[in-house]
């Protein structure tokens, strides 16, 4: 059974006096996190229920925040020591004593003056029918604030929204991020795997043959790269406000994509029963050397957000997914298991020195996906 979790972004209409609440309110909040996060690194102490005891009455009283927000704020703070100190034990940075990690934990942290801040349903309540919200700010409880959304959206918040929403503000605009909880789907016994192969040339390959190609994304990329380069050197004012606005053009193109084979690939499976096997990849840029022209590539690649995509929608609709072990998938055939570096004749070719198997190298490695996800899917549900 999953517990799926989504998100749904509305888009605020406020007044400019509302306007005005809001921004005031997320200074403040944002200046009351600063100083819950100095005093936390200053005394060590970063649990919640710690830091409410050093710290509740005095932000409340300094910034002017009711007892929720107060609260939030304490718990925004924890939770981010807490993301911190689990990036340090994963070690995503670096090894004690490298710069990286000495500059994440040589200073508190901090927070941007129009940071995300949380809200629950008695600072924030939703007139979903009419299109509004009341919110609370530091200004008093602002009503009757318009918002936007698709009809999709509206049904979901209207089924399914629980538990807290963000309020975003982002390139002049105000949003709030609601939090879904769809009812639990049983996930269906797979009949086999079908294997998905990430990449750069091809971003996702099936054992079955299909194959979704990266030249689009890849050549979108190296367009807006060269263009920010020659923006960035020109150092004028329009130039900066290109950038400006240009700046979350590809991360869009690049997440459209994503949810676009991600529905492909989820859908097939569904389709024929059985489950998703993808490639453990956590940690490839660490282990990966390349050169500089290739890290580029390598470091803007979203791997992991199709990976995501693929994981809640295979959920919304019921199909397993399980991660592989992905050492020598693209040296082994997956006819006779002969694993050797010179099967890989080149980035598309695949030929076995062993029995002769030729096959394109991103289906051949996909087919060892699918065999290794039936093979963990039996080990852990043997009981």
């Amino acid at each position: 059974m999953f517990d799926v979790k989504l998100v749904v972004q509305v888009r605020l209409l406020p007044t400019p006096e509302q306007a005005a609440a809001l921004e005031a309110t997320l200074r403040a909040v944002n200046a009351a996190a600063c100083h819950v996060s100095a005093q936390a690194y200053d005394q060590q102490t970063f649990r919640n229920y710690d830091l409410r005891k050093h710290t509740y009455t005095r932000i409340k009283d300094r910034y002017g925040l009711a007892a929720q927000a107060a609260q939030h704020v304490i718990k925004k703070v924890a939770d981010a020591y807490a993301t911190l100190h689990a990036t340090l034990r994963a070690g995503n940075l670096g090894q004690p004593g490298s710069p990286r990690r000495i500059r994440a934990t040589s200073k508190p942290i901090t927070f941007r003056p129009d940071a995300a801040q949380p809200y629950d349903d008695r600072c924030l309540s939703w007139q979903i029918d009419v299109r509004t919200v009341s919110i609370w700010t530091v200004a008093g409880r602002v009503r009757n604030m318009a918002f936007t959304a698709s009809p999709e959206q509206i049904t979901m918040l209207s089924a399914h929204r629980k538990g807290e929403s963000d309020l975003l503000f982002r390139d002049g605009m105000w949003f709030l991020i609601a939090t879904c909880d769809l009812p639990d789907r049983p996930v269906t016994v797979p009949d086999g795997f079908l294997g998905v192969d990430l990449g750069i040339v091809n971003i996702a390959t099936t054992s079955t043959g299909s194959r979704h190609c990266g030249k689009a994304l890849n050549a979108v990329r190296h367009r807006r790269r060269e263009l920010r380069r020659r923006l960035q050197a020109k150092q004028t004012k329009s130039a900066k406000r290109l950038l400006k606005k240009r700046r979350r053009a590809e991360a869009r193109f690049a997440a459209n994509t994503n949810h676009v084979i991600a529905k492909q690939i989820v859908t097939e499976a569904e389709r024929t029963g059985r489950g998703i096997a993808l490639e453990d990849l956590r940690g490839i840029r660490d282990r990966v050397r390349l050169r500089k022209p290739q890290r580029v590539t390598l470091h803007s690649w979203s791997f992991h957000q199709l990976g995501s995509f693929l994981g809640y929608k295979a959920a919304r609709a019921g199909v397993a997914v399980i991660h592989v072990d992905p050492a020598f998938t693209s040296q082994q055939c997956s006819s006779c298991g002969h694993v050797d570096r010179r099967n890989r004749l080149d980035q598309a070719s695949f030929s076995c020195t062993s029995c002769g198997f030729a096959e394109h190298a991103d289906v051949n490695a996909a087919r060892n996906i699918a065999s290794r996800g039936v093979a963990g899917w039996a080990v852990s549900h043997a009981a």
